[in-house]
């Protein structure tokens, strides 16, 4: 667990999975899809003699990884990496060739770009560690029989909290937006605009992919009534003022609650009783890739659980990789529980999907209820 300090702050770029702008801008409503038909592959290519760029938020993967590919199948492997879903989105839809010839990206982003065809369709005869993956994970919305990408990290948002401080278990999303007066402003809230709105959504019995108007004003409705409890919107950390003792319970994805844990065995993640979210960080491989045999062989390294198991044990979140998850030690889910939450418990939450042209309304109401 030495490398967790490391990359706390590093991992900044994956909570902005929400902000949908850029996948909105190349995403739309219209329902129509531009997705590309897949290229010919050659399954024998000698990956010598292609290279990759991969694109990537910093300590998201193995630092040797590049050099052990490399040396495996002789593919050199340079890594570039991202803060936000954001930045690598404005560089794969600026038209022409971005150089990226596989990027990590969340998945609302990657539905995005496979709808305006600029994802290589996934040649499954080429990557057969997909066999490792759980079936679940050939069933998320946003790519349904991962056609155009593959799922690198999953999780879920929920209540993270010091029950020493708190005198009980909170188990439900009104115990942050109405919370019994002893913890009024120890509540910190998530500041990215989906997970802002996921609480009210989820406790008004809406989707978290809800489009409603009506919906949608009631949920800033439940928001500017929560906002006098909180201590603050916080994206980054929320759980060392759960260590402090500054706040009592926060809003939190589970790997993130999981840092805190590592500080203080007496913090804890539930899933409310609501409901919640499922998000998903993905791999896609660019259209305009040149060397996409490789790309495959990339992927397909990254599924070998020896390589998977790596992601767990120091960014502790769950993967989709059932052999993965097998080859841990039981004494990593022991100390963090959520590394235990099953696939079956994942799928009960709902998926992410892109937004299309909603996320300016989102963002719109998320600033608001900041503002007020």
């Amino acid at each position: 667990m030495s490398r967790i300090p490391s990359i706390r702050r590093a991992l900044a770029g994956v909570a902005v999975t929400a902000l949908t702008m850029a996948a909105a801008a190349c995403g739309g409503d219209s329902g129509e899809t531009s997705a590309a038909t897949p290229d010919a592959l050659n399954p024998s290519a000698d990956l010598k003699t292609q290279t990759l760029t991969v694109s990537n938020w910093d300590a998201y993967m193995p630092e040797d990884l590049p050099a052990k590919f490399e040396q495996k199948f002789g593919s050199k492997v340079t890594v570039t990496k991202h803060a936000t879903n954001e930045e690598v989105m404005a560089k794969l839809t600026a038209g022409g060739d971005s150089g990226i010839d596989v990027a990590f990206v969340s998945g609302p982003f990657a539905q995005a770009l496979a709808e305006q065809g600029l994802t290589e369709p996934i040649h499954p005869e080429l990557i057969p560690n997909l066999s490792n993956l759980y079936p679940e994970a050939s069933q998320l919305a946003y790519d349904p029989g991962n056609k155009h990408s593959v799922p690198y990290t999953w999780g879920t948002t929920g209540l993270c909290y010091r029950s020493d401080v708190t005198g009980y278990d909170p188990d439900s999303w009104n115990d942050l937006l109405t919370p019994k007066p002893e913890l009024a402003k120890k509540i910190t809230m998530l500041q990215t605009d989906r997970w802002l709105m996921l609480p009210a959504q989820k406790a008004l019995g809406y989707s978290a992919n809800t489009k409603d108007a009506g919906e949608m004003a009631k949920v800033k409705e439940k928001l500017l009534a929560a906002k006098p409890n909180l201590l603050a919107f916080d994206d980054t950390t929320f759980y060392e003022r759960l260590v402090s003792g500054e706040a009592a319970l926060v809003e939190a994805w589970d790997g993130w609650c999981n840092y805190g844990i590592t500080e203080n065995a007496k913090i804890k993640f539930s899933v409310p009783k609501e409901g919640s979210d499922l998000f998903v960080d993905t791999m896609v491989i660019l259209k305009t890739s040149k060397n996409k045999e490789a790309a495959h062989a990339f992927i397909n390294y990254i599924l070998d659980p020896e390589i998977h198991t790596w992601t767990v044990e120091n960014i502790l979140y769950k993967v989709p990789n059932k052999a993965a998850m097998d080859a841990l030690d039981p004494a990593l889910a022991k100390k963090y529980p959520n590394l235990a939450i099953t696939p079956a418990e994942l799928m009960k939450q709902e998926t992410l999907v892109d937004l299309g042209e909603a996320a300016t309304d989102y963002s719109r109401i998320v600033t608001e209820v900041a503002a007020k």
